[in-house]
């Protein structure tokens, strides 16, 4: 199983260099979580008809790979062309291989590309006349290096010069010999140097030495040290506690001082016993903090007396340390840990045990656990340095054993000595530490040289040890000082700044390079003094410098002899031929110098001795011939100096004899490594710290170690020396390997990535291995093909190249995770973070279940009432259902969200056609999962696994059903499963569905309607729920726990469910179906409340099978059907408009498979149709081919056109299928909210104020003038002049005057134009327009005649959600928002109404009310 990343998610925004404006923006948050589930390996967003451009294989393609993953297309190469590496150097690509074009640009096998301006460009007119296999950007020369096979500018090296846009030949011409191919170029450590690897030779004049120095003459010989661990000085312990415990009473033997620094041969004097029959400590502490490489034992050979085994602890940090040796007797290096073993052969004066890296500590501990006789002894006891050393305080300068003299200093100025407290008890910290006035020149002020005693010639690391200000109290006093460091003679000094206002000690590298040793002509100084522009400001006036310990750390030996002893032997000169390596040291001017011929020794570095061991060892003769077709295509150069090489090769010589195709150098020499390599040919090196990742083609070491686990792929622990396996490898050969993010990207010619028993996950060509988790995860993108190339772009995101056969931006196992995106970006698609396995299944094919959702609403046009219930066609035969989408495993075929209500974590349940393991496990979990999309983690379910397929799921409280073709072993189950996600136990109460002839039972789909609480609705392919007869459709009672028929029930086979209706009162199931009566319509409907089935239309309307069924919102009158024909010829989409079916004229072809159609809203909004409304889309899932668009896996229809939407790839390249949309929200409003800017509403209600006030104003003018004119008229009616009470019904406020105006406007009548009317008006009991709004004329109505009390007891209020024009005899014509009265709701599609203002009564759609 994949795995993913921690806690990092993978998340993409498709296509961010693309605009997307011709794609709808759906807007999948109102849906609140959404996936997207299907048989898919890898998907894209479909931008137009070439947007996924077919892939040649016979032409190597190169991507670019984003941060997270999404794949990119840059271009293709010629036919038959090939991509081999790449490097990158100032925002500019350098792409290499063997290739006449790229893309549209011609260019002969070097090309370089600009990201800004995506534009190729050819690297001049003379580059390498054949294949290059490996590019070098050099960034502090700005050169590009490449290397290969090609006789032009430079004989198989090159060098472009991008600032003359030149080539030309190398410094050295070129490297010959051999297959005469150069396959890698690289940096040693330090980046002072270019490595070259491949199948070349180099000559040299024979018996040189790399530096003109030689080891310590003073240190005797032995078999058990290396070149390398002899050229360590010992650390003088003259002033350090020395301890051995329990020690022997015999006085000769007990002083343990006798043996740092033996003055004679083994014996009295000389050697130290432990007591008889103990088990040893040897303890040393020197209170202050020491660099240690190792630790140097001789062993007695006094009668009875002699240590054979041992251990070593590191004090403080109380670790016991890993050591590594050269074995005696194999000349092998071994590695020991709680029991080394120390020799007995009587001819090893001593053995050299290093630890892997350089220790800064305060003592060792060494425990003589074995030994033989009657007690341990040692003769020889010492700790190595790091390579030289020396101290600012002479008093630590002691002399070492075995050197002429000590290290030592001199000093100009006022030194004085300061000491502080470290954090480990009763250690402290001395320096030396001069005081400054500001404003000092360096020429004037004090100075330091540190003069450290070097034992041999070498490559060194000089360190300066500058302790912490913190620690001294001193920070605020604190500068910079400059450091001039001459390593040897001849040699150019190194001048360094540092700053010594660190508050913590601080190791700063000042030089790394070749170090000559120390002699009576000339010793290395390092010489410090204040900076020229000192840094701070000082204190009281003064600044302070501290000097305290400067550390030489040896790389590499620079005696470079042919025995290998450390020492020149013999005069005689003979030529000394390397073999597939060859260094460069940046800093060399030599003009004259030809590796295609003899170099002048004055060329020869410390490391050339790899080349001349590899030539030696893997049977070189004469420098041109080997017995094999050998190759050196990988080097790495780890930072303790080990450097490790792997290819074509087998050493049947020297130090590492039996190594094959890897190999390490340590200490000077060749060194094998755990069980002597590997079985095959190594491609790539990859260094991460200690780990070393290695790919090419090998299934294990050479020994077998492994079980064949290493398959194409391996990891070597360099501080273990032990092989461990990535899972079970790969089922190809690796071609390249990658490091970025904490994660290993793999490439090569493979198709699966193995997990135990070898159990396949496709990643074909390219695989990633996650560092942290220790397991394979998503690749992010997606690709199928033959991979060539691997590399860095930048710091984050990756070029992958190859024979691509097809490939998408987003790599994901069946499901993805969809946002809302905008239109530059597309929508945020997270893919499942983990890789699922692919178990061998039934030779059946796979079906995809259709999932049926809670949705969506509509828009429809004139419905007819009396067309409802037409007489159907009848026949007895029903067609089969067509074969749905194939989903080979890993296929993700359903999904549900579920929250855990103790975390309150939505976790992701997945179902489908797959299997997993879980880290630990040896089982696998298999068609069910949760998933966690946070941190990316899946588990399977407890208990029994299904065997088979899941197709549908329902979450329901704590319980899961679970849908499907599959079987529990030791259970009934058939079909159908409950398993509860609270205890993760199954429920096997519910009892079994089963088919005739013990044919097998398919649930496609588990679902439940809001309008029943306790009931869950179960449709497929059955015949009986137990023992009821409940064919393909059946109710499941989860408090009685009991099965039962809806209505009649009908009969065939069931692939999909929606619902309806108010309150989901409504079931609308499709499939191939027919009524309890024969009646065959393959989309019908089921009522809930009066328990009754009807038909949607007419047999011959729709042309066969359906497999998918949509209810727009819940509009039983806005239906949406897509299936096959039944005689499987050609495929259809159509609309139930509540009358009649409609074939949507759309350009589906016969190929065309719909596994799901559910309604989506939108971000933005579509033209407006007669079909759905322009709010939202209907999204058509499944594997979908378009004589338009070609194929696809989604599209959304807007209800004139099919937009492709997303294209999908299973893991060989075909076209994946999408399974279905599934969310977390069961109800969501289609509705769009649009907001006005802060501003704007604002001014909006200043106007609509001023606008009222306006208003209010000239309706009382107006009243008054009116109020005028009636009091002139009735000057002229005496008998009206004399009505005192005429006063009393005239408006004596403004209110009153609003208000009569209000009468007037509603009534028709002008204000008091008579007594008449003015005295009905103002008698009335009540105001008709107060407050209790009772102000509508109810007219006479049918229902009125047959009674209102009836009425009103049996009728109950509704209100219109749309706009409805009633043309139709008998139909009610209503407004949006009218109040309204329902009648008689017993038809599911019409109800009787009656309008409360009007009173008029008829005939509505009931979808239209709420």
């Amino acid at each position: 199983m994949f795995t993913t990343s921690s806690s990092r998610v993978l998340v993409f925004s498709l296509f961010s260099n693309v605009a997307f404006a011709a794609l709808p923006l759906v807007n999948f948050d109102r849906m609140g979580t959404v996936g997207l589930a299907g048989a898919f390996a890898g998907l894209d967003l479909f931008q137009n008809a070439s947007s996924a451009p077919a892939f040649d294989p016979a032409t190597s393609t190169i991507f670019s790979r984003s941060t997270h993953g999404a794949l990119t297309r840059l271009a293709s190469t010629n036919i038959g062309g090939r991509i081999l590496t790449s490097c990158i150097m100032k925002d500019i690509l350098y792409v290499a291989g063997n290739f006449s074009s790229i893309g549209t640009t011609s260019a002969s096998n070097v090309a370089s590309f600009t990201p800004a301006s995506g534009s190729w460009a050819p690297l001049g007119s003379n580059g390498p006349n054949g294949e290059v296999y490996a590019t070098f950007c050099d960034t502090a020369d700005d050169k590009v290096w490449v290397g290969g096979t090609f006789s032009s500018p430079g004989l198989n090296v090159a060098v472009w010069d991008p600032k003359t846009g030149t080539w030309s030949q190398p410094p050295f011409v070129g490297l010959s010999g051999a297959q005469a191919k150069v396959l890698s170029i690289t940096t040693n450590a330090s980046d002072l140097s270019v490595f070259f690897a491949g199948s070349f030779v180099t000559t040299f004049p024979g018996d040189g030495v790399a530096l003109n120095g030689t080891n310590n003459p003073n240190v005797p010989f032995s078999q058990g040290a290396t070149p390398f661990s002899s050229s360590l000085v010992p650390i003088p312990l003259g002033d350090a506690q020395v301890e051995g415990s329990p020690s022997t009473s015999d006085t000769k033997f007990s002083n343990i001082q006798n043996i740092l620094c033996p003055s004679g041969a083994d014996g009295a004097g000389n050697t130290w016993f432990a007591a008889d029959s103990s088990t040893a400590l040897v303890t040393v502490r020197t209170f202050s903090f020491i660099s240690v490489n190792g630790v140097r034992l001789g062993n007695t050979f006094q009668s009875d007396h002699g240590t054979t085994g041992f251990s070593v602890t590191t004090i403080p940090d109380n670790n016991l340390q890993i050591l590594s040796y050269r074995d005696p007797v194999t000349g092998q290096t071994q590695s020991c840990s709680d029991l080394c073993p120390l020799s007995l052969d009587s001819s090893l004066l001593y053995q050299d045990f290093l630890f892997d890296n350089t220790q800064n500590i305060t003592g060792v501990q060494i425990k003589l656990s074995r030994f033989t006789g009657t007690a341990a002894g040692l003769h020889i006891l010492q700790l190595l340095s790091s390579g030289a050393f020396a101290s600012s305080v002479d008093s630590n300068n002691g002399l070492s054993c075995f050197a002429p003299n000590p290290s030592n200093t001199t000093r100009t100025g006022d030194w004085r000595t300061k000491i502080a407290n470290t954090d480990i008890a009763g250690t402290t910290q001395t320096v030396l530490v001069a005081d400054v006035d500001v404003g000092t020149s360096a020429a004037n002020g004090p100075t330091l040289t540190w003069i450290p005693y070097v034992s041999a010639s070498g490559n060194y690391d000089i360190n300066l040890l500058v302790p912490g200000c913190t620690n001294f109290q001193d920070c605020s006093s604190r500068t910079s000082v400059k450091v001039t460091v001459f390593p040897g003679e001849g040699t150019q000094p190194s001048v360094a700044t540092v700053n010594q206002q660190n508050e913590d000690d601080a190791v700063v590298l000042l030089y790394s390079g070749p170090v000559l040793p120390s002699s009576p002509d000339f010793v290395v100084t390092i010489t410090m003094t204040l900076a020229d522009n000192p840094a701070g400001s000082g204190q009281a006036g003064k600044y302070e410098i501290v000097a305290d310990r400067v550390q030489l750390v040896l790389k590499s030996i620079g005696n470079l002899t042919s025995n290998g002893s450390g020492s020149t032997s013999g005069s005689a000169q003979r030529p000394n031929s390397g073999f597939g390596f060859f260094e460069w040291p940046r800093s060399l001017t030599i003009t004259d110098a030809d590796a295609t011929k003899t170099l002048p020794n004055s060329t020869l570095t410390a490391l050339d001795v790899v080349g001349i061991d590899m030539f030696k060892g893997a049977g070189g003769s004469n420098g041109l011939s080997f017995a094999q077709p050998s190759a050196i295509t990988s080097v790495v150069h780890h930072s303790s100096g080990s450097i490790y090489l792997g290819g074509d090769f087998m050493l049947s010589s020297g130090s590492a004899s039996g190594s094959a195709h890897l190999v390490g150098f340590k200490n000077g020499v060749l060194a094998s490594l755990s069980n002597d390599g590997l079985n095959g040919p190594v491609t790539s090196l990859l260094l991460n710290d200690d780990q070393l990742y290695v790919g090419g083609s090998f299934s294990d070491t050479l020994s077998g170690s492994m079980g064949a686990t290493l398959k194409g792929i391996a990891l070597y622990n360099i501080g273990s020396n032990s092989w461990s396996s990535l899972g079970a490898g790969l089922d190809g050969p690796v071609t390249s390997l990658s490091l970025v993010n904490d994660q290993v990207l793999v490439a090569g010619n493979f198709t699966q990535v193995l997990s135990a028993g070898n159990r396949g996950v496709p990643a074909a060509g390219l695989a990633t291995w996650n560092i942290t988790k220790g397991a394979w995860v998503n690749n992010g993108g997606f690709v199928v093909g033959s991979l060539t190339h691997v590399g860095n772009e930048t710091s984050s995101t990756q070029l992958i190249a190859g024979n691509v056969v097809a490939a998408r931006k987003v790599g994901a196992s069946g499901l993805v995770m969809l946002k809302n995106g905008n239109s530059k970006t597309g929508p945020s698609i997270t893919p499942l973070g983990v890789q699922l396995d692919a178990l061998p299944k039934s030779s059946t094919p796979t079906t995809l279940r259709r999932r049926s959702p809670i949705h969506s609403s509509a828009w429809i046009s004139h419905l007819f009432r009396s067309k409802l219930f037409s007489r159907q066609t009848t026949i007895s035969r029903l067609p089969p259902l067509s074969a749905s989408v194939p989903a080979p495993a890993p296929a993700i075929l359903a999904g549900a969200f579920w929250t855990n209500s103790s975390s309150s974590a939505e976790v992701v349940i997945i179902g489908g056609n797959f299997s997993f393991f879980v880290p630990g496990s040896s089982n696998p979990s298999e068609a069910i999962a949760i998933y966690d999309p946070v941190a990316a983690t899946i588990q399977g379910l407890q208990g029994t696994q299904l065997n088979g397929t899941v197709r549908s799921l329902l979450v329901d409280g704590k319980l899961l059903y679970i849908g499907g073709e599959f079987t529990i072993p030791g259970t009934n189950t058939n079909g159908l499963a409950v398993f509860d996600l609270t205890t993760q136990t199954w429920d096997t109460s519910v009892p079994p569905l089963r088919n005739l002839s013990n044919s097998s039972v398919i649930v496609r789909s588990v679902s439940k309607s809001s309008s029943r609480e306790n009931t869950i609705i179960v449709a497929g392919t059955f015949s009986r729920a137990d023992a009821l007869p409940c064919q393909s459709i059946c109710q499941y009672d989860t408090s009685s726990k009991q099965w039962s028929a809806l209505g009649s029930g009908i009969r065939g086979e069931v692939a999909s469910i929606a619902y309806g209706g108010d309150g989901q009162d409504i079931l609308v199931a499709s499939g191939s179906i027919a009524l309890s009566d024969n009646t065959v319509s393959n989309v019908v409907q089921f009522s809930f409340s009066n328990e009754t089935w009807v038909a949607l239309g007419t047999a011959g309307e729709l042309p066969g099978p359906v497999s998918a069924i949509e209810v727009n919102n819940g509009n039983i009158s806005s239906v949406f059907a897509a299936g096959r024909s039944s005689d499987g010829s050609s495929s259809f989409l159509s609309f139930w408009n509540g009358v009649k079916w409609t074939a949507l004229g759309s350009s589906l072809q016969g190929s065309t498979t719909v596994s799901q159609l559910i309604m989506v809203p939108l971000q933005d909004t579509h033209s407006a149709n007669g079909v759905i409304e322009p709010d939202r889309m209907l999204m058509i899932s499944g594997l979908l081919s378009d004589s338009t668009f070609g194929n696809a896996s989604a599209a959304l229809f807007d209800g004139q056109t099919i937009i492709p939407y997303i294209q999908a790839s299973l893991a060989n390249g075909s076209p994946g299928a999408v399974a279905s949309l599934f969310r977390s929200f069961p109800t969501f409003s289609f509705s769009q909210r649009h907001f006005l800017a802060v501003g704007v509403v604002i001014l909006i209600s200043i106007a609509i104020a001023a606008g009222v006030v306006f208003f209010i104003v000239l309706i009382g003018i107006l009243w008054t003038l009116l109020s005028r004119r009636d009091d002139k008229l009735a000057k002229f009616d005496g008998a009206e002049g004399d009505d005192d009470d005429s006063t009393h019904y005239r408006p004596s406020s403004l209110l009153e005057h609003i208000n009569a105006a209000t009468r007037t406007t509603i009534l028709g009548t002008g204000p008091f134009t008579n007594d008449e009317n003015e005295e009905k008006i103002n008698h009335d009991s009540h105001d008709p327009f107060g407050p209790d709004a009772s102000n509508y004329i109810r007219a006479e109505t049918p229902s009125d005649a047959v009674g209102g009390i009836l009425a009103e007891e049996t009728s109950r209020p509704a209100h219109a959600r749309y706009s409805f024009d009633g043309a139709g005899e008998g139909e009610l014509p209503i407004s949006a928002g009218a109040e309204l009265e329902v009648l008689d709701d017993r038809d599911p599609a019409w109800w009787y109404a009656r309008d409360v203002r009007t009173g008029q009564e008829g005939v509505v759609p009931a979808a239209y009310l709420y």
